[in-house]
């Protein structure tokens, strides 16, 4: 396989469409736990660490999705929780403890449900707040690579992955390692995990959107802020969910 921008079209091209017929069922099952959860008065808390915290934005706080939807990260040990700047860094999200921190200083309330993205899945803090997030009793769903996580081995002490605990699993379709177009020396480019899951987001909101049109509600969907009204209209809708949803952060 060559490498070159068409190369990685054309998987991407593949990835997409095989996701979207494999993943179908496991879409419409992550719609109907969070469109129960917000019938509930809950709200969507997002979590994703690395480049999968593009999922977390690509669910909560955008144009088009849900307005009862809050983005959870690792800094918000710093922004939120008081912690020097230093204690940011790439191996934090090894550490099963800043769960629990992270759990406390979100605004969750026991109707809210989870999405959490971690492409390998097996790292401690990720693992920890699933873990966390079904003992107190909230539906969680997961993304992640199937093939990516079983090649690894769980680095949280249960042995555990995040595919082990939630309770509706996608497969965001990713090879083991991300990228795609193998390079003559060793290694590879073009990493797809960013793509695939935002993709399964949208489906995943658009079928949440479906549901509640279905049930005679008006969906809590913003407008883009940078049209005419747009502010306006996401203010109105924000305030229903005073000091459970964080936005700036």
């Amino acid at each position: 396989m060559t490498v070159s921008a068409e190369a990685y079209l054309a998987v991407v091209t593949e990835t997409i469409g095989r996701v979207a017929a494999e993943q179908r069922q496991n879409v419409a099952d992550a719609a109907d736990l969070i469109a129960a959860a917000l019938r509930a008065d809950g709200v969507v808390h997002a979590f994703g660490t690395g480049h999968s915290e593009a999922l977390a934005m690509e669910i909560a706080g955008r144009a088009g999705g849900l307005v009862p939807t809050n983005r959870i990260a690792l800094r918000d040990l710093v922004l939120i929780g008081g912690d020097p700047a230093d204690v940011l860094g790439p191996k934090l999200e090894r550490d099963p403890a800043v769960a629990h921190r992270l759990y406390e200083l979100a605004p969750i309330r026991p109707q809210d449900v989870f999405v959490l993205a971690s492409n390998s899945g097996v790292n401690g803090a990720m693992v920890e707040f699933a873990s966390i997030v079904k003992e107190r009793g909230h539906g969680l769903v997961a993304i992640t690579s199937a093939q990516h996580s079983a090649r690894m081995t769980s680095r949280h002490p249960s042995g555990r992955k995040l595919a082990d605990i939630a309770d509706v699993v996608l497969d965001n379709g990713a090879p083991y390692g991300d990228a795609t177009l193998p390079l003559p020396g060793g290694g590879a480019v073009g990493a797809v995990s960013s793509i695939t899951a935002a993709l399964l987001a949208q489906q995943i909101v658009a079928e949440v959107v479906a549901r509640l049109v279905a049930a005679g509600q008006r969906p809590p969907v913003y407008l883009s802020a940078n049209i005419t009204g747009g502010d306006e209209h996401n203010a109105e809708l924000e305030a229903r969910y005073a000091g459970r949803i964080r936005r700036g952060s």
